[in-house]
């Protein structure tokens, strides 16, 4: 039973803490895209540039005149 009186206020606390975060998480607009965030998911980005970098030791050295 003495458990109970540790376990309680605990159980209490950690439920605070939670509906804390989340209306931090509202006030801070983690929720404002649902639709947008649903869609970069399923869909790729075009490719930005070259897939492989050309690497330094592999370009032609120009001769010193």
């Amino acid at each position: 039973m003495t458990g109970l009186l540790f376990l309680i206020p605990i159980a209490l606390a950690m439920g605070l803490a939670g509906l804390l975060a989340f209306l931090w998480a509202l006030k801070s607009g983690q929720y404002d895209d649902l639709d947008g965030a649903a869609g970069r998911a399923l869909f790729d980005d075009p490719p930005a540039g070259p897939t492989s970098p050309i690497n330094r030791s592999q370009q032609p050295r120009s001769k010193p005149s």
